[in-house]
This record gives C-alpha cells, structure tokens and sequence, in this order.
C-alpha cells in the first residue's frame, strides 16, 4: 500500500478548485499501481449511481465486495448526500476500515463536512472512519492549478 504501519490509513487532499488535488490523487494512485495494487479512482456521484443501480439489480453485495477489494480507492468530490447517499458512504468506509487505503479529495475542510451529510449520527459516522489515522493534507495557493500552468495571455 502507499502508507503501511500498523494499518492501512487514509489520505484527505483539502483544497480549492483547480487546487490540484485530483492531479495528486491520481500521482500517488500510479505509484501504488506500478507497484501492482488494484487502484480505482471514482467521482463520488459515479459510485453513488453505481450503488443505486446495484441495488436495484440485487447485486449491491457484489458491489461492495469489489469495493471493498480495491487496494487504494480514490473518491473525489464533495456536495451534499442526501440520507440514503451517506448510507452508502458508510457501507463503503466501514468495509474499508483499517483494511485497505481510501483517498479522499475535497473542496471542504473537514469540520465543515457533517453539514454536507443529511443526518449528524451518520456524519460523525462517516467522518470517525476517514479522519482517524488519516494523513490530511490541505493544497493552498492563490491561482487555480490550471491558470498557473496554462498558457499566459498574449
């Protein structure tokens, strides 16, 4: 795994848009893949969809065995969950817990986050298994990433 103690730990990437946080996300996501972990890199919104679906298939254990399977996630992006969608959340970072690595990319520092998740006894939940033993790094800078490396005016 990218950070092997005791356990496997999670890594919070807090930053702004255009921070650069995906761009790390997915650095540190081929390093652990040319060291030949199974890494998957999902839009928060994706998965929640893919989970919806499964559900309604009947095959949402299967799903989360994958999940749960994957070396390294990587899950981006930060908005409101409705309850049901923080359900979902919960399942997948309690079948990870202390198992394997989780990235976690967001815009939102992580007091704001139980706010952003519909129910305060999930949220603290939720946020007790990402937060703890989790290494947090918060991205700064004045210029989006992309307006710093994109092309200057004319």
């Amino acid at each position: 795994m990218l950070i092997k103690t005791s356990g496997d730990h999670n890594v919070i990437l807090l930053g702004a848009t255009g921070s650069g946080k995906t761009y790390l996300a997915c650095a540190l996501g081929m390093a652990a893949a040319r060291r030949f972990y199974v890494v998957k890199y999902i839009w928060l919104p994706d998965l929640l969809v893919e989970f919806q679906i499964a559900r309604g298939s009947g095959t949402v254990c299967k799903l989360m065995a994958q999940y749960r399977k994957y070396a390294l996630l990587i899950m981006h992006g930060g908005y409101s969950l409705k309850e049901t969608e923080a359900r979902v959340l919960l399942e997948i970072v309690e079948s990870r817990y202390k198992r394997n690595s989780t990235i976690f990319c967001s815009q939102f520092d992580i007091p704001g986050w139980p706010e952003k998740l519909s129910d305060l006894l999930l949220a603290n939940a939720i946020c007790d298994r990402i937060v703890y033993d989790a290494y947090t790094i918060v991205i700064g800078g004045k210029e989006p990433m992309r307006k710093r490396q994109g092309l200057q005016d004319i």
